[in-house]
């Protein structure tokens, strides 16, 4: 038992609770159809293999950006979505779910460096100004949910033209951290589930005074094939295991 690892038995955990929290359905064995945004893959990912593990069902995950996750839900069949709140200000993607989507986790925005850099100061929202002003290059996604709220928080610090100048616009979340990495950019700017990167170390997140979050909704799918899987997924994220798995992965809960 000395010699037993924490990993091992914190999986084994969070495993058992999952056979205890999750709610058996008629549909097992069912495929599911996850559509999510590309901020907390990580997060959903290790949670639908838990999810399977405990069910017996099959989840398949598509992720994407705010933009791209308005057009999965218009023209793609769907059981149930966890996708930034942006998305359901779209009426036609609102439009595809059964009832009001409610909030299932939020996560705010922060900076990240190549391992061994140094870690500039952005303790303050002028500090934060600053270092944004003197970095070379941000990687960053501009086209998504958190780009979104980025924008404003520039336009709040009276930086937005330079830091169009600046950005590394990414395509996806995994190539913000491959950018830094590489180094093709000096910063990472994101949300702090996307910085929680082996291949990044995290600075820290914006000062409240400026930090904005992206709440994420859940909600079944009007047309789901597999409507009791798909909820059952959805009180899965929100049972005590899952939970587990988003606040390691860099979100809060609600």
């Amino acid at each position: 038992m000395g010699g037993e690892s924490v990993m091992p038995r914190l999986a084994l955990g969070l495993f058992l609770a999952s056979m205890v929290v999750l709610p058996m359905t008629p549909a097992q064995g069912a495929e599911l159809q996850i559509i999510a945004g590309g901020g907390a893959a990580a997060a959903y990912t290790e949670i639908a293999e838990l999810f399977d593990r405990a069910s017996g069902h099959k989840t398949v995950l598509r992720f994407g950006t705010a933009p791209q996750l308005v057009g999965m839900t218009t023209g793609s069949a769907f059981d149930a979505a966890i996708v930034p709140e942006d998305v359901i200000k779209d009426a036609a993607a609102r439009a595809q779910f059964a009832d009001q989507p409610s909030p299932i986790a939020r996560v705010g925005i922060g900076v990240a460096v190549r391992p061994g850099s140094p870690k500039p100061d952005i303790g303050t929202p002028e500090k934060l100004k600053q270092t944004l002003l003197a970095a070379g290059s941000i990687a960053s996604l501009p086209a998504s949910a958190i780009g979104g709220q980025l924008a404003a928080i520039y336009e709040q610090l009276g930086i937005a033209e330079a830091m169009k100048a600046k950005t590394k616009a990414a395509a996806s979340p995994p190539q913000i951290a491959e950018a830094v990495a590489n180094g093709e950019a000096e910063l990472a700017v994101f949300a702090l589930s996307v910085l929680a990167d082996p291949r990044l170390e995290i600075v820290g997140p914006f000062p409240r005074e400026v930090q904005r979050e992206v709440v994420y909704v859940a909600g079944i799918s009007r047309n789901a094939k597999q409507p009791e899987a798909g909820k059952a997924f959805l009180d899965f994220v929100r049972s005590p295991a899952g939970t587990a798995v988003i606040k390691a992965r860099g979100l809060q809960p609600g």
